[in-house]
Formats: structure tokens, C-alpha cells, sequence
């Protein structure tokens, strides 16, 4: 297989922005087109980068080879297992899903139907940021560990285009850009085997974590920090002193396009990508289990 035929589930902000124009440009795919919940903008978008819309997600199915998901995880998790049983391979968007019991059936059915799949973790799949978590993990020793990951989407001076989304308004900064955190964390330090959260300020949610390797880690996640104190930073300690993950200048799409390359490597070898459906299920497990913890900060007694 030379070119692989996909087709793109969802027409939304992240879907226009880097979905569509990074498909249909990359050299070793055919975008085969674009089904929509809502049929003018599916239209719309096909028309843009040369493709066709679908009525239905199934019909667009039965014309590709695999699908890139950019929908809500309560709408990807459903249409992704459909998706795989009918052999198709993923792309998908994090989180997988945002109850367990989904992100497992999704796992399952890409597992019985042996389809590759590759979750989005934007850290991941950057050159220098990919780069950075392979050479911590190789490296070892690290005994702690903190990320801040706080976007400004809900803040009161807010224009971004994913203010109006429903899901992140519902499921916050835990979901949205807590999985990014996880995805730096969980290779570097290992697997959380142990996780507590709390809330703070303006929606924000601090994770502790107890890891395989012995480490213990904390991360700050949220989506209405002011512009001002918005950002990212990973830093970790250990042995060889303290290091900090590079940021990227240049935006996801590049790191999508890296994506699609995992992708295509792992439909051509069969062999699974470190951020395959059970990587994104973990993931899930681990918010869920945060999730579960989750109460207000409680004044300690003089």
C-alpha cells in the first residue's frame, strides 16, 4: 500500500485548521472525504481541499482505507468502533473517550478487527518534543516531575475558536489538556499506579501521581488561565539534574503530519505506535480515576 485513503469524521475548528489541509497535502495519503454532522459544513470543507462530502459516516467508511476522527470524544469513541469494524485503521483525536467503559470497547473492537491505530498527543508526535521524551526515558533517574499545562480558552478575554465548545466547557481542563500531559509523563516516568486530584482557581485541576518507576509527579491543567499566565512547561529531576521539554514554534500541524507518517508506518508493518487506542485508553483510565477523586481544596484547621 502506497497511499492510504482516508476520510475525515468532523468539520469543526480543529478539524478545518489542521485535519483537512494537512490530509489532503500529505504525500502518501488521498483524502477521500468528509462526513459532517452537519451536512453545509461537511460540503463546504470538501469542496475547499477537493474532495467529496458523505451523507453518513458508514458510506464514507466503505470508500477508505482508514479514518481521521475530529469530533467530540463522546461522538468519536462510538464512530471509531464502527470504523474499525469495518476494518478501518484510526486517527484519532485525544481523548479517546471520556468514560472508561467506551474507551475499552474501542480498544477491543481495533484489537478483534487488527486495525493500527495512532491517537493525536501533539507533544508526542513534535520533532523536538518526540525527541526530548525519548531521550528522558532512555535516560532514567528522574524521581519528580512537574507540568503546567493552562490554555486560556475560557478566559473572560477569550477568542478562540474553541470557546463554544460544548464538551470542554462540560469536561474541562482535565480532559482537554490533561491527556497531553499524561502522554509527556507516562513514558518518561512510567505508568500511574497511584492518582489523587484537587481543584483550584479558575477551573484548574492538580493531579498527583505515583508512577512504576518509583517517581512521583504533579501537573496543573486548565482552560480559563489569563492570556498572561497561559502555557506549558514539563520539568524533570533527577540523576542527571533538571531538564524542560522544548516548546514547538510552529504550531500542531507539523506534528500532525508526523502523525499521519505513524500512521501509515504502522497499517504498512503491523506493528503497534507507542501511541496506539490502548496507550489512549490509559490515558482515559487514569483521568477517570483522577476524575473520581476530584473535591474542592478544604482549609486545613489552625
Amino acid at each position: 500500500m502506497t497511499t492510504l485513503r482516508i476520510g475525515l469524521l468532523g468539520t469543526g475548528p480543529w478539524a478545518r485548521r489542521v485535519h483537512a489541509p494537512a490530509l489532503a497535502a500529505h504525500p502518501g495519503v488521498e483524502l477521500t472525504g468528509i462526513w459532517g454532522r452537519r451536512t453545509e459544513a461537511a460540503a463546504a470543507l470538501a469542496q475547499v481541499h477537493h474532495t467529496r462530502p458523505y451523507d453518513g459516516p458508514d458510506e464514507l467508511f466503505a470508500a477508505c482505507d482508514a479514518v481521521a476522527i475530529a469530533l467530540p470524544p463522546a461522538v468519536q469513541a462510538p464512530l471509531a468502533v464502527r470504523a474499525a469494524e469495518a476494518g478501518r485503521h484510526l486517527l484519532l483525536d485525544k481523548p479517546v473517550a471520556t468514560s472508561v467503559p467506551e474507551a475499552r470497547a474501542l480498544a477491543a473492537a481495533a484489537g478483534r478487527a487488527r486495525v493500527a491505530s495512532v491517537v493525536f498527543f501533539t507533544a508526542r508526535f513534535g520533532e523536538q518534543e518526540g525527541e526530548w521524551i525519548a531521550a528522558q526515558a532512555a535516560a532514567g533517574g528522574w524521581f519528580t516531575a512537574h507540568a503546567d499545562w493552562l490554555g486560556s480558552v475560557f478566559a473572560e478575554d477569550s477568542s478562540s475558536p474553541y470557546a463554544a465548545s460544548p464538551w470542554r466547557r462540560a469536561k474541562g481542563g482535565l480532559w482537554d489538556v490533561g491527556p497531553h500531559a499524561l502522554s509527556v509523563l507516562l513514558p518518561v516516568l512510567g505508568d500511574a499506579e497511584a492518582v489523587t486530584a484537587a481543584r483550584g482557581p479558575a477551573g484548574t485541576v492538580l493531579l498527583t501521581m505515583r508512577h512504576s518507576s518509583g517517581a512521583v509527579s504533579t501537573a496543573t491543567v486548565g482552560l480559563a488561565a489569563p492570556a498572561a499566565a497561559a502555557g506549558v512547561e514539563i520539568t524533570l529531576r533527577g540523576t542527571a539534574g533538571i531538564t524542560t521539554l522544548p516548546r514547538r514554534p510552529d504550531g500542531p500541524e507539523p506534528a500532525y503530519h508526523r502523525a499521519v507518517d505513524a500512521l501509515l508506518a504502522a497499517a504498512a508493518t503491523g506493528l503497534p505506535n507507542a501511541c496506539d487506542v490502548r496507550f489512549g485508553l490509559r490515558v482515559t483510565e487514569i483521568l477517570a480515576a483522577a476524575e473520581e477523586t476530584l473535591s474542592p481544596l478544604m482549609p486545613l484547621e489552625a
